[in-house]
């Protein structure tokens, strides 16, 4: 079990670099659209790129914050619970992320699949869009295994 955790680590630690090397991307493609407005030659679809790009990075980072509890939490309010209370808090919490991102998970495969078999793109380049879900899902999967992990070792 601890080989397939030591993967786990590994695979989001290269998620963290491709959301980085994505961010990198947003700000080169509104460098260089910005760049181009000035001679009246801006990037056709930027937008939608940068729209895309910021949704990746979202996704390949949200493990890595996660791990290092960089998310938004109601600690003031916690604190003042006994270290019981609070271990329950976190079980109770992490059940129902892990369901909710679960579900997330799945029906965006779904929803991935129907948009592949419906041939949709995206409306300036025309990419299609399925690919990008199904990265999505595979990133949120990631993030309800880490969230299970969360379950297995919470610290009474």
């Amino acid at each position: 079990m601890n080989k397939f955790w030591t993967l786990l680590e590994h695979i989001q630690d290269k998620m963290k670099m491709a959301g980085a090397f994505f961010l990198a991307g947003m700000v080169f493609v509104t460098c260089v659209s910005v760049i181009g407005r000035i001679f009246n030659h801006p990037v056709f679809g930027a937008e939608e790129i940068v729209a895309i790009l910021a949704t990746m990075v979202i996704a390949l980072t949200l493990p890595y914050a996660h791990k290092e509890k960089a998310h938004i939490g109601v600690e003031i309010l916690i604190q003042i619970f006994s270290l019981k209370t609070q271990c329950i808090i976190k079980l109770c919490t992490s059940i129902l992320g892990f369901c909710l991102f679960s579900i997330v998970t799945w029906r965006m495969i779904v929803y991935a699949h129907t948009i592949q078999k419906s041939g949709e793109l995206s409306m300036n380049l025309e990419l299609p869009m399925y690919y990008i879900i199904y990265i999505l899902s595979f990133c949120f999967l990631i993030f309800s295994i880490f969230i299970l992990q969360d379950i297995f070792f919470i610290k009474t």
